[in-house]
């Protein structure tokens, strides 16, 4: 079962044993970030520094002339990453026999929800979200498109993993954080992540839906778990208990519709500008009302769009489920497994992690993360891989 591992590459560029000590793991694959969200991030063997802060929202290469004049536009990588860093560590990890493909986080900006506060989701309260574009508004659909194509599409990768290309949410690990006082519960949580900006007062009209009304609403619902009442009723028929069948599926009419479509343009235009035979691969969860990083999908859908998926796998297996009965030929279907153990990784347990994604019909794995790993997590990684 083919493996790749997820890097920066502030984890290559500078360090000349990198690529050696990558390829050594006996990883077929890198996941190299292209456009990233800002960080803090060990780099625990680098020979220049020890922990690199990216501060903002940015492309690891020089944006291209698209944006010219444009408002809504990729920011550029300070000396975190500077040049075209995404080239220097795919040339270098290509160099030994490592196949390269580029990873893009998109619908996930603080700094531009900071300069364009207009860009982001406005929750049932009026609280902006400014680490979550709204999907909906044309101009940021607009901008994602086109940044998902040119980042993909670098110089070296032979394929791209898309990251939150779908609704975020509340959930965001931000400075501090400090929002894990109350439990929401998953019915909470996609509460909290509805959308009340002009474009989706505007959706939710043309669901029936009168825009204050819901609002409303959704406050009315929440105020028993802000008490600390929670609820037995979680998922989807949580959401249908607080909000009522009708106004829940409305609601999720308008938000699954903004999110497909948008999918579907990204990856058609990633595919306008790639190469042929260029991996398209997006993060996804099978639960379409769920939200971040992994954005909900519908498995049938998604597979008939993109070339396949990567899924969280840290709490096991199950999500990989849903997506095996809809896999076509050639279809990937990657089990993301965290190797980091100071990150809530398990790197001892990497090769029966594996076997039982294979069973849940896991095509690939993915490691998460090469570059933050220690050396004993890295040793474990290796074993484990050597083993297949």
């Amino acid at each position: 079962m083919k493996a790749s591992t997820f890097v920066y590459p502030w984890d290559v560029v500078g360090d000349p044993g990198a690529p050696d000590l990558i390829a050594g793991l006996g990883v077929e694959q890198v996941t190299l970030a292209a456009a990233y969200h800002s960080t803090r991030a060990l780099t625990p063997r680098h020979p220049r520094h020890r922990v690199v802060t990216a501060e903002h929202a940015a492309v690891l290469y020089p944006a291209g002339d698209r944006w010219a004049g444009r408002a809504l536009r990729p920011y550029p990588a300070g000396d975190w990453a500077p040049g075209d860093a995404f080239a220097e560590a795919a040339r270098a990890l290509a160099g030994t026999g490592l196949d390269v493909h580029s990873w893009v986080v998109l619908a996930h900006n603080s700094r531009l929800g900071a300069e364009h506060p207009d860009t982001s989701v406005v929750n049932a309260y009026g609280d902006r979200y400014p680490w979550a574009p709204c999907i909906a508004q044309p101009d940021t659909r607009a901008y994602l498109v086109d940044l998902a194509a040119e980042a993909a599409v670098r110089p070296g990768a032979n394929g791209v993993e898309l990251e939150s290309l779908g609704w975020y949410g509340l959930q965001h690990l931000h400075a501090h954080d400090k929002t894990g006082g109350v439990g929401l519960g998953d019915a909470g949580q996609y509460l909290m992540a509805l959308c009340f900006c002009p474009a989706c007062r505007t959706g939710y009209g043309e669901q029936g839906l009168d825009a204050d009304a819901l609002a409303a609403a959704v406050r009315d619902a929440l105020e028993p778990l802000w008490r600390g009442e929670a609820d037995d009723a979680q998922g989807w028929a949580g959401v249908e208990k607080l909000l009522g069948e009708d106004t829940a599926a409305a609601t999720r009419a308008w938000r699954d519709d903004r999110a497909r479509t948008l999918q579907e343009t990204a990856v058609s235009a990633v595919r306008a500008a790639a190469p042929d035979g260029f991996q398209v691969l997006l993060h996804a969860d099978p639960v379409t009302h769920h939200v971040g990083a992994n954005p909900g999908v519908d498995p049938a859908h998604i597979l008939s769009v993109a070339d396949g998926v990567v899924v969280p796998c840290a709490g096991g297996p199950g999500l990989l489920t849903p997506f095996t009965g809809h896999r076509r030929e050639g279809t990937v279907l990657a089990a993301n497994l965290g190797v980091v153990s100071g990150m809530g990784g398990s790197p001892g347990t990497l090769a029966a992690d594996a076997a039982r994604a294979k069973e849940f019909g896991a095509t690939e794995i993915r490691l998460y993360h090469a570059g933050l790993a220690s050396d004993g997590d890295l040793a474990s990684v290796r074993e484990a891989l050597a083993a297949r």
